[in-house]
């Protein structure tokens, strides 16, 4: 795992939109540290749009996120693992409720990699997002010959942050970006 420096805000401040340096600010730590479901959204074969939320680790290169291909409680492989495969884009949001919002938007690539058993990741996830004791019962109650997970990891090219105070939308006279909208 790689650690990133934490930047000051001034340094944050001054970092455009998609600039993958703003994973190493305080908000962007935060959000990545945080029990917030990362959102993806990506486009399914039909060429339709779908956002699926999910748990997810940070590992300080990739975002990683999975999904069963098969367990005893899982009818079938969730359907993302094979547009995924099709067409890899993503977008991923981690965003808080409160006001003023904390918005951390990444944008790249995805591999995906069938695992037999449970993804290491998607443990970490458990016991962050549970509780050690919790995502000890519940990863014990996955403990099958059956299991496969899918890991399904971003290593992200663009990177967004909105804070709504050091960073505001550029619509809103904050910091512009250098690729699409924030």
């Amino acid at each position: 795992m790689t650690r990133r420096t934490s930047r000051t805000q001034d340094d944050a401040a001054r970092l455009p939109q998609g600039d993958p340096g703003l994973l190493a600010t305080a908000v962007a730590t935060r959000l990545l540290a945080s029990t917030i479901p990362a959102r993806m959204a990506y486009l399914a074969r039909d060429g339709a749009p779908r956002v699926v939320a999910s748990w997810f680790h940070w590992t300080g290169e990739e975002l990683v996120t999975a999904t069963f291909a098969s367990a005893p409680h899982v009818r079938r492989p969730a359907a993302r693992v094979s547009d995924l495969r099709a067409d890899p884009r993503v977008a991923v949001t981690i965003d808080t409720e409160g006001f003023p919002p904390e918005v951390l938007t990444l944008r790249g690539r995805v591999t995906v990699a069938e695992r037999a058993g449970v993804v290491p990741e998607y443990a970490l996830a458990a016991a962050r997002y549970l509780g050690d004791e919790a995502a000890g019962a519940y990863l014990g109650g996955l403990d099958h010959p059956s299991t496969r997970m899918v890991r399904i990891a971003l290593r992200p090219s663009w990177v967004g942050l909105l804070d709504f105070q050091g960073r505001l939308p550029e619509a809103l006279g904050g910091i512009g970006e250098r690729d699409g909208d924030a």
